[in-house]
C-alpha cells in the first residue's frame, strides 16, 4: 500500500487564471515576475541573495515546463530539462475567490463555488451589529482599526494606542477575513483567542470564511512583531474531503503548519504546528518517515504569503523559495517504492503586483517519486484533481469531485 505526501507552497502561484480579469489580476505572475526581478537585479538584497532565481531541483521535476503551460513562458533563470524527472503541469481553481481556505479544500476534492462573504472598501468596513455584538460579548472598551489593511503596517501604526486603551485591532482584506490583532501581554494571548471565538459566531451570518487571530509583542520604542502564535477559525469545508475518506478509512494523517486551522480541525489527524517554513518542512519530513501504509502527510509552507508575499518583499520571496528547493532531494529520497510526493499551491500573491492582497493565478503541480511516471499532465481544470489523484493512489473511493492524472 502506498504513502503521499501533499506539500502546498502558500501563495505560489504560475500565472493569472483564466477569470483573474474579474478579480483585478489579469497580468499576475508570482513566480515569473520574481524570477524577472531577480534577473534584473530587483530580486538581491545585501547577506540574503542576489543574481537569477535558481531552482535546480524543481525545474528537474518541471516547474518551469508547468509555468510555460500556464503563462506560454518558461520563468527567467529556470532551466528546462532534457528529461523531465516528475510529472508536470498546472491547475484552475474553480472555486469563487483567492482565498486559502478555498484554494485548500478544492485541492481535497471540494470547490466552493458560491462566494464568500466580504467587507466593503470603506471606514468602518465593518457593519455597526457585528461591531457592536463583539464589543459587548467579549467585554471590549472598543476596537480600533475597523478597515482594510495590511498585517504588520496596522500594528505598526495603532499597536501603541492599542497597549495603551486595551482596544483590539481589527482589520480585514480582499479576502473573505476578520482579524483581530492583540498584544500577547499587556491583553493577553487567551483573551484573544477567546474573543476571536466569539467573532467567528458573529461573523457566521455574514459568511466569512476565516477569523484569524493576529498576536503580537513589542513596544513602540523598538518595534512590533507578529509572532507564531497566529491562530485561523475557519468555517468546515461545506463537503467530504479527502481526509475525511482518509479518516473513515482509518488512515493515517498528519497535518503539518496551518492545515489544522484551514479545516477547522476536521479529519486533520495528528496536528503539528512549528513555526517558520523550515521547521514545518523537517516536521512533515519527520512525520513522513514513520508514517504508516496508506498515510498522508499533508504540509503548508505559509512563510512564502505571509512573510513576503503579503509585504511585497522580492528578494525574501526569492530566498525562501531557493531554500525550499535546496530541500527537494530530501523530500524525494524519503519517497519509497509505491510512495507519490505533490507540490501544488493555494493561489498567487504576487509581491510585485499592486496592493498587498491575493492573487487569482493558476497553480503548480508537481508529483513525483520512485513509481510516478514523468512527463506534462497537461491543465487540469480543478484543483480536485490533485485529491483524485491521491485518493486512486492510496486505493480510496473519493468523495469529492475532480479526475485523477493518472
Amino acid at each position: 500500500m502506498a504513502r503521499a505526501l501533499l506539500i502546498v507552497l502558500d501563495s505560489v502561484g504560475i500565472g493569472g487564471a483564466p477569470d483573474a480579469d474579474r478579480y483585478g489580476d489579469a497580468g499576475s505572475d508570482t513566480l515569473g515576475h520574481i524570477a524577472r526581478a531577480c534577473a534584473e537585479g530587483r530580486g538581491d538584497r545585501p547577506g540574503l541573495r542576489a543574481g537569477p532565481l535558481a531552482l535546480p531541483h524543481l525545474a528537474r521535476l518541471g516547474l518551469g515546463l508547468a509555468a510555460k503551460g500556464a503563462t506560454g513562458q518558461i520563468p527567467a533563470g529556470l532551466t528546462v530539462p532534457a528529461a523531465p524527472e516528475g510529472a508536470f503541469g498546472h491547475a484552475i481553481e474553480r472555486a469563487a475567490g483567492k482565498d486559502t481556505p478555498s484554494g485548500h479544500w478544492e485541492i481535497t476534492g471540494v470547490p466552493v463555488l458560491e462566494p464568500w462573504g466580504t467587507f466593503p472598501v470603506t471606514v468602518p468596513t465593518f457593519p455597526a451589529a457585528l461591531t457592536e455584538a463583539l464589543i459587548a460579548q467579549a467585554g471590549l472598551p472598543g476596537i480600533l482599526g475597523d478597515c482594510h489593511a495590511a498585517g504588520t503596517a496596522i500594528v505598526d501604526r495603532l499597536g501603541a494606542e492599542h497597549v495603551r486603551t486595551g482596544r483590539p485591532i481589527c482589520y480585514t482584506s480582499a479576502d473573505s477575513v476578520f482579524q483581530i490583532a492583540a498584544h500577547e501581554e499587556s491583553f493577553g494571548l487567551e483573551r484573544l483567542y477567546a474573543t476571536c471565538r466569539i467573532a467567528r459566531d458573529l461573523c457566521d451570518p455574514y459568511r466569512v470564511a476565516r477569523v484569524i487571530a493576529r498576536p503580537f509583542t513589542g513596544d513602540s520604542g523598538g518595534g512590533f512583531r507578529r509572532t507564531a502564535n497566529r491562530k485561523d477559525y475557519a468555517v468546515e469545508p461545506p463537503g467530504r474531503t479527502l481526509l475525511d475518506d482518509l479518516q473513515a478509512a482509518g488512515r493515517a494523517v498528519v497535518s503539518v503548519g496551518k492545515i489544522g486551522d484551514i479545516f477547522a480541525h476536521r479529519a486533520t489527524g495528528r496536528e503539528i504546528k512549528p513555526a517558520g517554513n523550515a521547521a514545518c518542512l523537517a516536521a512533515a519530513l519527520k512525520a513522513f518517515a514513520t508514517l504508516p501504509e496508506g498515510g498522508l502527510v499533508f504540509l503548508n509552507l505559509v512563510d512564502f504569503d505571509t512573510e513576503y508575499g503579503h509585504r511585497r518583499d522580492v528578494p525574501g520571496y526569492a530566498a525562501a523559495l531557493e531554500a525550499f528547493d535546496d530541500q527537494v532531494p530530501a523530500l524525494r529520497a524519503i519517497l519509497g517504492p509505491g510512495d507519490i510526493g505533490i507540490i501544488t499551491a493555494d493561489h498567487g500573491n504576487d509581491p510585485t503586483w499592486m496592493g498587498t492582497e491575493h492573487t487569482r493565478e493558476q497553480v503548480p503541480v508537481l508529483a513525483f517519486g520512485p513509481g510516478v511516471a514523468p512527463g506534462p499532465i497537461g491543465a487540469r481544470d480543478s484543483f480536485s484533481d490533485i485529491g483524485a489523484t491521491l485518493a486512486q493512489h492510496l486505493g480510496l473511493a473519493f468523495s469529492g469531485t475532480g479526475t485523477p492524472w493518472n
